[in-house]
């Protein structure tokens, strides 16, 4: 089982009968979801349907959106991780990361410290090269957190800001 600790967190693969609740109240939030697809909350079935496909990603391509858990506590802050995004059509099948955390822990640099390790974790374990990112306009928070990561602007599509970065040049 994939498992990494930083300081703060434990970034695991799904535990569905763990997980479910606590991840489909985060993907109600509206504020969490308002620049995550289509900006829509999800349901209880489509928060399923996510861990199924995260789990699915891991399976089939060896990385994944990992379970972000505190390590004070065991709660379960988020989802931050890597994909393969199926858009825009610029990054399409690239290796993708993305991000979403629970409100409460919102502004106490847990998605960089997450985001930062699964980019190690993509360049360490698994060898990738490239890393791309699709930020939403209107979305203020993302931008800084790619730049903390070293992620710089490549594009800009259909109102979708894109991001890159070579992993042989990060500084982890």
């Amino acid at each position: 089982m994939t498992e990494i600790r930083t300081p703060r967190l434990l970034l695991r693969r799904w535990s569905p009968d763990d997980d479910l609740a606590p991840l489909a109240d985060l993907q109600a939030d509206p504020a969490v979801m308002q620049y995550i697809g289509d900006g829509a909350p999800l349901s209880l079935d489509e928060t399923a349907e996510s861990i199924e496909r995260w789990e699915d990603e891991w399976d089939d391509e060896g990385f994944g959106v990992f379970a972000v858990e505190l390590l004070g506590s065991g709660e379960l802050a988020g989802a931050v991780g890597l994909y393969v995004p199926d858009a825009p059509p610029q990054i399409a099948d690239h290796i993708g990361i993305q991000w979403r955390l629970a409100r409460q822990f919102w502004g106490q640099g847990y998605a960089s410290e997450a985001a930062q390790a699964s980019l190690e974790f993509a360049l360490q374990d698994r060898g990738i090269d490239r890393v791309v990112a699709a930020v939403q306009d209107g979305d203020t928070s993302s931008p800084k957190l790619l730049a903390k990561l070293g992620m710089t602007q490549t594009g800009q599509t259909n109102g979708v800001r894109l991001y890159a970065i070579d992993l042989t040049e990060f500084q982890g």
